[in-house]
């Protein structure tokens, strides 16, 4: 995908991470597809296209299929801005049906390493605010609220002050183009380590700009894998910036792959998050930490556990 690459298994054979599942007490032992996993989750965890196609195939309408038939209540696709108009349409039409609430998309155009909307230039700005309304109308025919938006790199002749306030009045005038739709882009922080040079990365940084903004379109996305690297400390941030999250993102460190992978301790956090009442979506944005069917199976597996509180 275009604005993720994620952990390759040479990078699990390094961390030395198996990539074969690990053995299964009896109870737990792998069974048929669409026979196992039906019930729903507790909260809203959102696959991606690619998840489970060992299961249900390259189609985007069978892997739709597929992640409905386990439970899952929720889709998100950072690509779908890409895709043709009749698959667009035809992937709508499969989630309404199917019971799938459309997650996030990316809304714009991403500078990864130049300054764009932290660098006050007005045609850049322009350029993000026709991206902008592009995504309202994609948002309608997918039927989607959030779409994701990256402010983009830092701009190293600026100080951050100046940045800081170029950035949150080009948010102000995409609010003001999204609220009568109901639409809300969510600012999502991105790690040092990843995406070195970004200028948002922090969960308090997003709060200030949110409330600087002071719209409900515009709100922070905060990816859990991106804040246990770049800050930690996740339940009391989490708490802290709790009035403008909208959505969240899960991805365990290290090897950003399901929970349970990893050293993050997602069942606390998920049962704080349910604790406080969010009815949103949590995005699976990772990769699977094993291959095949069974490494498809291991990850469902994986959000049963997680999400038994």
């Amino acid at each position: 995908m275009n604005r993720r690459t994620f952990t390759s298994k040479t990078g699990l054979a390094a961390l030395g991470m198996s990539l074969t599942p690990p053995l299964l007490s009896a109870r737990e032992k792998w069974v048929e597809p669409h026979s196992f996993n039906k019930a729903n989750f507790q909260l809203k965890y959102a696959p991606h296209i690619g998840m489970f196609e060992h299961h249900a195939g390259k189609d985007p309408i069978a892997q739709l299929s597929f992640m409905a038939d386990q439970g899952f209540r929720a889709f998100e696709d950072n690509d779908m801005k890409e895709r043709p108009l009749a698959v667009q349409k035809k992937m709508a039409q499969t989630m309404e049906r199917l019971g799938l609430q459309m997650g996030v998309f990316v809304a714009h155009e991403i500078h990864w390493k130049t300054p764009n909307l932290t660098s006050g230039n007005l045609e850049k700005r322009a350029a993000f605010l026709d991206d902008i309304r592009s995504a309202v109308a994609l948002a309608k025919r997918i039927n989607a609220k959030w779409m994701t938006v990256v402010p983009g790199y830092v701009d190293l002749r600026l100080n951050k002050a100046y940045q800081t306030a170029h950035l949150v009045e080009s948010l102000k005038q995409a609010a003001a183009i999204l609220e009568p739709h109901g639409l809300v882009m969510v600012l999502e922080p991105l790690n040092f380590r990843d995406h070195p040079g970004q200028f948002l990365t922090e969960s308090p940084q997003a709060f200030e700009i949110c409330k600087a903004v002071d719209s409900p379109a515009c709100k922070i996305l905060f990816d859990i894998y991106h804040q246990q690297i770049q800050e930690g400390n996740l339940i009391p941030n989490i708490s802290t910036c709790w009035d403008e999250i909208a959505y969240f993102q899960i991805g365990d460190n290290p090897g950003r792959k399901e929970p349970t992978t990893g050293e993050i301790n997602y069942k606390n956090i998920f049962k704080f998050i349910h604790s406080k009442g969010y009815q949103g979506i949590l995005g699976m944005e990772h990769g699977n930490a094993y291959s095949g069917k069974e490494g498809e199976q291991y990850l469902i597996q994986a959000y049963r556990e997680v999400d038994d509180f």
